[in-house]
Order: C-alpha cells, then sequence, then structure tokens
C-alpha cells in the first residue's frame, strides 16, 4: 500500500510555558491510500487538533508530517491553501451551509473560488448532489431541508472536485440515527471508488464503521486496530 501520510513525532503544545497544554503529544501515525480510517476519542483526547494536522489547518509545534511524500513544514501558504482545495475534501458536524443559498449554489461556492468554468462547475455541484440522493433537492435553501439533507449537500460540495481525501470531522454529530446511517453509506461509497476517508468521531458505533480504527487518549494514540472483517 502506498504511503499517504507519514507522521512522526508530532507535538502541539498551546500556552507554552507554565500553563502549557500537550494536545498531541509526540504522535506517529501512518495512513495508506485508499484507507478508511476511524480516529476516535473523547473529548479533549486532542482528535480535533489531529483532524486539523491532518487537514493543514494548523501547523505542529514539533515533529513532521509527509504528504504524499511532501514535507507539509516546507510548503508556502499558497501552497498548503491548493492542498486544502485539491486534495482534500472537508466535512463538518456542523454543515457550514450559506443559509440564503440553495444547495446548487452552496455546492458550486468552492467551485467558484478554485476558479472552475461555469458550465464545468454546474455540471460538477449537480453531478455531486445526485451522487448523494438530492437530484430533486438542487434548488432548496438549508432552511428547507432537513439535518440530514442538508450533510448530505456538505458532502456533494467536498466532492465535486472529486479530492482523493475526505477528512470527516464529526459528519453524524447533529443527526439521528436514521440519517447517520445515510451518511456513513455514502462514506462508504466513496471509500470504495477509491477515495482515502478519515473519519473523526467521540461515538464507537460510528467508528466501527470503519476498517481502521485509532484511538487517541490524553494526545497519545492508544490503540490502532485494523478490521479483518470489514466490509
Amino acid at each position: 500500500m502506498t504511503q499517504l501520510i507519514q507522521i512522526r513525532d508530532m507535538c502541539k503544545v498551546y500556552n507554552p510555558g507554565e500553563n502549557e497544554v500537550w494536545a498531541l503529544n509526540h504522535v506517529n501515525l501512518d495512513i495508506g491510500e485508499n484507507e478508511f480510517v476511524a480516529i476516535i476519542g473523547q473529548s479533549g483526547s486532542g482528535k480535533s487538533t489531529l483532524m486539523n494536522m491532518l487537514g493543514c489547518l494548523d501547523v505542529p509545534t514539533a515533529g513532521i508530517y509527509l504528504l504524499h511524500g511532501a514535507d507539509v513544514a516546507e510548503l508556502t501558504d499558497d501552497e498548503l491553501s491548493d492542498i486544502r482545495n485539491k486534495e482534500i475534501g472537508f466535512i463538518f458536524q456542523g454543515f457550514n451551509l450559506i443559509p440564503n443559498l440553495t444547495a446548487l449554489e452552496n455546492v458550486e461556492l468552492p467551485l467558484i473560488y478554485r476558479g472552475v468554468a461555469k458550465k464545468k462547475r454546474m455540471e460538477l455541484a449537480e453531478a455531486a448532489l445526485e451522487k448523494v440522493g438530492l437530484a430533486n433537492r438542487m434548488t432548496h435553501k438549508p432552511s428547507e431541508m432537513s439535518g440530514g439533507q442538508q450533510q448530505r449537500v456538505a458532502i456533494a460540495r467536498a466532492i465535486a472536485q472529486a479530492p482523493p481525501i475526505i477528512l470527516a470531522d464529526e459528519p453524524t454529530g447533529n443527526l439521528d440515527s436514521h440519517s447517520s446511517k445515510e451518511i456513513m453509506e455514502i462514506l462508504k461509497t466513496l471509500h470504495k471508488e477509491g477515495r482515502t476517508v478519515i473519519l473523526i468521531t467521540h461515538d464507537s458505533d460510528i467508528a466501527m464503521e470503519a476498517k481502521r480504527i485509532i484511538h487517541i487518549k490524553d494526545g497519545k494514540i492508544d490503540y490502532d486496530e485494523i478490521k479483518e472483517n470489514a466490509e
């Protein structure tokens, strides 16, 4: 398996000095291409900090992060922005949709920032919404949709330009059990199509849907388990 992510001795320290907090404490981790990984931990465990590192949203205090073999610390702000735009599809617990835009317009918005031509971005946005089962809701605004439908719009937005990495932070955290199951089925499908899916969660039932479970506690990896019988 080709290594996608290689983390060596990563630390993240907030408030260095007398009241310092070690959010990540010498973490070592490899994630290969086309893995489906759940990173699980309770509030304050360090899992969200690790997600921010993996998504190039923050930089470690110490240690090395290699993405596709490139040292993230040596990349410029523009290069990091390109990675976030093209390599990683982000899905958040809070959906982060623009209230006065339709589902289609919400999915299109990042494509506008990426300079995708109008006709092409319309095609990509429509295809992404169809993929998550919202072909008949494209003109609806977030207030006209259920929480599960809003999260599917958010997923469509994340996958519209087919990024190789899907980084999902508590994607079912605000959803009922039925909607949660729908979202997990979509993530499984994306994985089967060849994407690397990294799921951040505090929910052990959700984590069990992944093929590999990494448990983080007190800023350290507590255990790293590959499920032999995963689907």
